[in-house]
């Protein structure tokens, strides 16, 4: 995941993590696991499509949100 990006993204529509989090109805701390990716916390399927309807992203951009290409 490419949280800068999300995070980026999240700023341009006026949202910060907890405001995020409370529309997705999940906790601030649940939510930063899941950003930061800590203890194996990821997005689910939904959350992620939840996500990419609220920013109105298109595929490209939400497969280098959620899939980023990692350089060895």
């Amino acid at each position: 995941m490419d949280k800068q990006l999300l995070k980026s993204i999240m700023l341009q529509f006026g949202d910060t993590q907890e405001s995020l989090a409370a529309a997705m109805g999940i906790s601030l701390s649940r939510f930063n696991a899941k950003i930061n990716e800590r203890g194996g916390a990821a997005f689910t399927q939904s959350e992620m499509a939840f996500m990419i309807d609220r920013y109105n992203m298109d595929g490209e951009l939400a497969m280098r949100v959620f899939f980023p290409k990692k350089v060895s």
